[in-house]
């Protein structure tokens, strides 16, 4: 069955602003089945004092609070209006901030009975004045955030899968979101920064036992095609060592196209299945 795992919606204020259901529409078309709505959760209120990155890296990061509503009610509409034609499920992309953890079990616990199945990322890591910064904003924030560790790209692939780890170790409670989102977001920008190593045998360590814990929860990953669009990424993620780790374990890997437009839904598809069964 044709999955797309991972779109977003016309309410992201990093998006295209392009109708939602245009985008399920070309889903339809494409031949996919089944469609899941995962716009990024709001980020808990106390995290801005934490946050050191350029403004639009929190301010268009997610919803805000007074947005959920909203979002629930477009996604709900459109889920009962194309059933015969698709199955769409609800859920949200919810940030993991390690300082967080019970408000962000809070809010899912708090819209749970709405939502279906939703996608844990780690968007944001401590950097530099041991702040948080944005890992997937600008490539001059990113080099501020984290140019101490750009000499060693094995140190920031190290900080970035404690982090990870500690996502699926975290007690988000009955909601925890079942998929871990593009979880080498990490190399974004890894053509300009030279971040294109292969992990060393310690990164491969601390990769193998963050992929075990998924294993073991029986959890899922997004095998998200997205960083083969960016202009210095021109790669899935997780990436072919983390995608061959994870096929054995037998961890399932879910196509997500990552759709902030019309355009990019289902996009790459058919390779994802090449790129995962071989």
């Amino acid at each position: 069955m044709l999955i797309d795992g991972h779109t977003h919606t016309e309410l992201c204020p990093h998006g295209s602003g392009e109708a939602t259901e245009k985008m399920i529409q070309r889903a339809i078309q494409l031949g996919i089945k089944k469609y899941c709505i995962t716009e990024h959760a709001p980020l808990p209120p106390d995290f801005r004092a934490q946050y050191a990155g350029v403004e639009t890296g929190y301010t268009e990061a997610s919803l805000t609070l007074n947005e959920v509503p909203q979002y629930l009610a477009l996604a709900q509409k459109l889920q009962q209006k194309y059933q015969s034609q698709i199955l769409i499920t609800i859920g949200f992309e919810v940030d993991f901030l390690a300082d967080h953890v019970a408000w962000t079990r809070d809010f899912l616990n708090e819209y749970s009975s709405q939502i279906q199945e939703s996608i844990l990322s780690v968007h944001f890591m401590r950097g530099a004045q041991h702040k948080y910064w944005c890992l997937d904003d600008t490539t001059a924030d990113f080099q501020t955030g984290f140019g101490a560790w750009l000499a060693d790209p094995q140190a920031l692939f190290a900080q970035y899968y404690q982090t990870v780890l500690a996502s699926v170790q975290a007690d988000l409670g009955p909601a925890t979101p079942l998929r871990i989102g593009h979880m080498s977001l990490i190399r974004k920008f890894q053509d300009l920064f030279d971040l294109t190593a292969p992990l060393d045998r310690q990164n491969i360590t601390l990769v193998g036992e963050i992929l075990d814990e998924i294993a073991a929860q029986h959890r899922e990953i997004d095998f998200n095609v997205a960083g083969l669009y960016k202009s210095f990424c021109n790669d899935f993620y997780p990436g072919p060592q983390i995608t061959k780790m994870a096929r054995k374990r037998d961890i399932p890997l879910i196509y997500g196209s990552d759709a902030h437009d019309i355009l990019s839904v289902g996009h790459g598809i058919h390779l994802a299945d090449r790129l995962i069964n071989g």
